[in-house]
């Protein structure tokens, strides 16, 4: 009897698959982009269209940044040549192997690891001064571990940067013309929402409620210090102006969890 994969799996076959087609979120940054970031000209995306203000980062180099299932080589290597210290853990290989060619081309240091964000993160407590999470936790079925995990490997004064997915693409069906859909989107409770993924070749992929994105993250002990809402950059939910996405910017506190 063959094991059935499980979902970390299946997605990561997904993405793999999405990337070797040309996703764009696997396409590394070119030559180019990495020159401008050495003269400080750059700009990084959480969400689809807005990108973070420089001023939710603070210094750049010589931080230790944590690039959390943000591999494809096009975060990173910003980060880089500006002179962070960088570490990226992702679950695809393809978006690792984008991420190596990228810093062999331009000759920077990285740590890059294959890894699942729903396990234990990898790392002493205390690793880094940012971690950086574009919008991923769509692809995890439990979001409170991460931030338990993100809090434990950040230092005192940490800076945690998220892109969260707020609902509204599992909520309205775009493809039947703007249909609503039953919450939560869970395809590992609901057959017939694991049959829709399927027939698109869409991954395991599931809704978040504000109280497990951005409570979650309360809960882990973070305080919020700033956010803000970008849409999908097209289609119907754009036209419409509903913000389906929000980056956050949270810092862990000095002293004790829940001083």
């Amino acid at each position: 009897m063959t094991e059935e994969k499980s979902y970390q799996d299946i997605n990561a076959e997904t993405i793999d698959r999405w990337v070797e087609s040309g996703w764009e979120w696997g396409i590394p940054v070119s030559h180019e982009v990495c020159e401008k970031a050495r003269q400080g000209e750059w700009d990084v995306y959480l969400t689809p269209t807005k990108p973070v203000p420089h001023g939710w980062f603070g210094e750049l180099r010589g931080k230790k940044l944590f690039g959390l299932a943000s591999g494809g080589g096009q975060q990173m290597p910003v980060f880089a040549c500006l002179g962070a210290l960088c570490t990226v853990m992702d679950y695809s290989v393809k978006q690792l192997e984008r991420e190596h060619t990228v810093s062999e081309r331009e000759g920077y240091s990285i740590e890059i690891l294959r890894g699942d964000m729903t396990k234990p993160f990898p790392f002493a407590d205390e690793s880094f001064d940012i971690v950086f999470h574009p919008v991923s936790n769509c692809y995890i079925k439990e979001v409170q571990h991460v931030w338990n995990e993100c809090y434990r490997v950040l230092k005192p004064g940490g800076i945690l940067l998220a892109g969260l997915d707020m609902g509204w693409n599992f909520a309205i069906d775009e493809e039947a013309g703007g249909k609503l859909c039953h919450l939560p989107f869970d395809p590992l409770t609901d057959p017939l929402q694991r049959r829709e993924l399927e027939a698109t070749d869409s991954g395991m992929q599931f809704s978040h409620t504000l109280t497990e994105q951005i409570g979650g993250q309360l809960k882990a002990g973070f305080c919020l210090t700033d956010l803000f809402e970008d849409t999908n950059g097209s289609g119907l939910l754009h036209e419409y102006g509903i913000p389906s996405f929000a980056a956050t910017r949270a810092v862990k506190p000095h002293g004790s969890k829940g001083e």
